[in-house]
């Protein structure tokens, strides 16, 4: 295996992983706040290593100014959307996620009955 193969596979591997867990953390975090900070942050990372793989695929040249670009692109506009969609929830009353005495999780004996 060539060092570009191998730095692909490792560019590649991080995207997926970044990916996978900005995924988790949507699907399992409790408030649309704390899942905006994990698409906004996981995500980006992970688009990061992936445009990583394909410059070092590609080479030098038009392709890697392209992947420069869009990596740019994604590094200002994902964090900005997710500030964005964090702050109109905020605007309109969505309340945050806090962990009190009711909560389910902190009453794991009982099988979830009161």
């Amino acid at each position: 295996m060539t060092l570009a193969t191998a730095l692909v596979v490792l560019f590649a591997a991080g995207c997926v992983f970044f990916t996978f867990v900005g995924a988790v953390g949507v699907l399992r975090l409790p408030d649309v706040y704390t899942r905006a900070h994990a698409a906004s942050k996981a995500d980006t990372l992970g688009a990061g290593f992936g445009l990583l793989a394909v410059v070092v695929t590609f080479g030098a040249g038009v392709e890697a100014i392209k992947a420069g670009l869009l990596l740019a692109f994604v590094y200002y506009t994902n964090p900005t959307a997710a500030h964005a969609l964090a702050r109109a929830a905020y605007r309109n009353g969505v309340p945050v996620w806090t962990r009190d005495a009711t909560d389910e999780s902190t009453d794991r004996g009982s099988g979830g009955r009161g």
